[in-house]
C-alpha cells in the first residue's frame, strides 16, 4: 500500500482513537483502515497502536512516530499548496528596491518583459545603493550586490556581479594598452563610489589563480558610474564597471576592453524578501522569474527557477 496513505491514516487513527471513526472521516471501511495500519505496522516491524474490544492507544513507538508524520504530511500539504499557488495568476503591486546601476540597466527590461507576460501585475521600482529598511519603507523584493548581513531576510543567490576595466579606443590609442594590473598605477583611472581620506578604493584582478591589488587613482570621482562610463567613452581614463553594461560598449566599439587576460572582481548578488511578510503569489512569481533570468547557472539551466 502507499506510504503516504498509510501514514495519513494512522495519523486520523491516533488522533480520532478509533478505526470507525476514522473510515467516516476518510471515507473507506474499517476493514481498510485496519489494513493500512497492518500494513504500516509490517514495514516497520513493530506495534504502532495497542489495540482492545473497548479502547486504543499509541505505542511508545506509536506516540513518536505520530509526531513524525504529522509533520511530515504537513510539508506534504504545504508544497502542495506551493503548486496551486504558483498555477494561480499573479496580480497587484509589487514593490521592488535594487543598486541604482543593476537596476537601471539591467533590471529595468527584465522588469518590462516581465509586465508583458503578466498583464495584471504592477512593479514599483526604487533604486538606491544605500541599506533599506524593507518593513520601514515597504519593500516586498530587495536586490543586493556584496556579501549579506546577518537580517530578517530570506535570500536567494543569484549569478555574481561581475566587473571588467575598460577604455576608448582614443585613451587607449593617446597612452596605450595596461599590459598588467599594475600598470594601472600609470593611468588615469576613474574611481566609482564613496571615499575618504582614511578609506582608498581597491580594484582586484586574478590570473592565473592569482591575485592582484590595485589601487586607483585619478582626477575625476563619482558616485555616479553612469557619469564614469561616460567619461570613459570620451577618453578621460579607464572605468571599472559590470560586464553586462559595458559589453553593449565593447560591441558598439565605443570602448575596449582593458587587461582582457585578467578576471575582474566579481562580488556576490542576492535577491531577498522580508521574513516578515507573507511570500504571495506575485512574489513568488517574481522570485521564480528572477532566478531564471539571474540565477546561477546551475539554476537557469535547471529550469528549477521556471514561471
Amino acid at each position: 500500500m502507499d506510504k503516504l496513505s498509510g501514514m495519513k491514516v494512522f495519523v486520523k487513527a491516533a488522533e480520532l482513537g478509533s478505526f470507525a471513526a476514522v473510515a467516516d472521516a476518510l471515507a473507506m471501511s474499517p476493514q481498510m483502515v485496519a489494513k493500512h495500519i497492518a500494513a504500516l505496522e509490517s514495514r516497520l516491524g513493530t506495534s504502532l497502536i495497542n489495540r482492545t474490544t473497548r479502547r486504543q492507544n499509541l505505542t511508545d513507538i506509536g506516540r513518536s512516530y505520530y509526531e513524525r508524520c504529522r509533520a511530515i504530511l504537513a510539508e506534504v500539504d504545504e508544497a502542495d499548496a506551493i503548486v496551486t499557488n504558483m498555477k494561480a495568476t499573479p496580480s497587484g503591486i509589487i514593490r521592488v528596491n535594487a543598486p541604482v546601476t543593476f537596476g537601471s540597466h539591467t533590471l529595468s527590461p527584465f522588469i518590462t518583459r516581465y509586465l508583458g507576460h503578466y498583464p495584471e501585475v504592477q512593479v514599483d521600482l526604487t533604486l538606491s545603493d544605500r541599506i533599506v529598511d524593507p518593513i520601514e519603507e515597504d519593500f516586498e523584493v530587495i536586490i543586493r550586490i556584496g556579501e549579506l548581513a546577518d537580517s530578517g531576510m530570506v535570500a536567494w543567490p543569484l549569478a555574481p556581479y561581475r566587473l571588467i576595466a575598460c577604455a576608448s579606443p582614443t585613451y587607449i590609442e593617446r597612452y596605450g594598452m595596461p599590459e598588467r594590473a599594475a600598470d594601472l598605477h600609470q593611468h588615469a583611472c576613474l574611481v566609482y563610489g564613496h571615499w575618504s581620506a582614511s578609506i582608498s578604493c581597491r580594484w582586484l584582478f586574478y590570473k592565473n589563480g592569482k591575485k592582484e591589488e590595485v589601487r586607483p587613482e585619478g582626477r575625476f570621482r563619482s558616485n555616479d558610474w553612469k557619469a564614469l562610463m561616460q567619461a570613459a567613452i570620451e577618453g578621460y581614463g579607464v572605468t571599472l564597471g559590470p560586464t553586462d553594461v559595458l559589453n553593449h560598449e565593447i560591441e558598439k566599439g565605443t570602448l575596449v576592453r582593458v587587461l582582457p587576460d585578467y578576471e575582474g572582481p566579481s562580488r556576490p548578488m542576492h535577491v531577498m524578501v522580508p521574513t516578515a511578510k507573507k511570500q504571495t503569489v506575485k512574489i513568488q512569481c517574481f522570485i521564480h522569474a528572477l532566478r531564471k533570468a539571474f540565477g546561477p547557472e546551475s539554476v537557469r539551466e535547471s529550469g528549477i527557477a521556471a514561471t
